[in-house]
């Protein structure tokens, strides 16, 4: 009777682990074989054709992926600065200044997330076109900063209220200026929570669409975009093929952020 109520919990584990894997790698795995799915209709459940003609379509020089790809990098790396450029002094006076108010201060970075984003970028787009810059490199910069403060600023916040004090306070006894403190002690203890936030405004830049479609189309080309006009034209292949190539910096930086993000770090936001 033991051995059979274990043996019930072994399948039943096995069971919900191959129905979690089916969950986490199904939809990969449908992307992969969309992607070499030269011929596929029904009633056929698998491709009747196998090729990388559509691989060679996206990465040929005349094609539109890879601009789209330097195009979606690029911004991404602009987000990344504009938004550390904020969060860092944001995040150590949230941590270590006696402010007023601060809970306010940090839920307001939380706003961008609390109202649909559809309404919000539509007012945004209105008001970039009365000054210009609607349908620029700059606008989608800055919906993108706007929406990537709600990590900068949080998990930098986090990483300078993980630093030990008295390491501050040692060096200006010794002393160095709050500034030479700042940048000789505080802030390279707290780079590695500083990258990991950078990382993730990269990867929600990399992959947002929504604000890019209002403020950047037609003149601003991303690869979330490029994937939905294949996606709409039925180009089934190249929309499969590009989420693929969006996949693949993803998990490299979610692997690279693994390292960086301490549980201690992770323990202080919101502290």
């Amino acid at each position: 009777m033991i051995r059979l109520a274990a043996s019930a919990r072994m399948v039943l584990a096995a069971s919900l682990l191959a129905a979690f894997a089916f969950v986490l790698i199904g939809p990969i795995l449908n992307l992969a074989l969309w992607s070499v799915a030269e011929r596929w209709y029904t009633p056929y459940k698998l491709p009747v054709t196998y090729g990388t003609r559509y691989w060679e379509q996206v990465f040929r020089p005349t094609g539109d992926a890879m601009a789209s790809l330097g195009t979606s990098v690029w911004i991404a790396v602009l987000t990344v600065l504009f938004a550390l450029a904020l969060s860092i002094p944001a995040g150590y006076a949230l941590a270590r200044l006696k402010l007023p108010m601060r809970a306010l201060f940090m839920l307001m970075f939380l706003l961008p997330q609390a109202f649909p984003s559809v309404a919000i970028y539509i007012n945004v787009a209105r008001i970039f076109y009365q000054l210009g810059i609607n349908g620029t490199v700059l606008a989608v910069v800055l919906v993108h900063t706007a929406h990537g403060l709600v990590f900068s600023v949080w998990i930098a916040a986090a990483a300078f209220a993980a630093v030990d004090k008295d390491l501050e306070l040692a060096a200006r006894n010794m002393g160095a200026s709050p500034l030479r403190a700042f940048f000789t002690v505080t802030l390279p203890l707290a780079a590695p929570g500083i990258i990991a936030s950078g990382i993730f405004v990269f990867l929600e830049s990399l992959d947002e669409f929504t604000g890019t479609f209002f403020v950047g189309v037609p003149q601003v080309t991303t690869l979330p975009l490029l994937l939905y006009n294949a996606a709409m034209g039925g180009n089934y292949q190249v929309a499969s093929i590009t989420a693929l190539i969006l996949l693949v910096p993803s998990v490299l930086f979610m692997l690279f952020i693994e390292r960086f993000l301490r549980a201690d770090v992770l323990a202080k936001v919101g502290t």
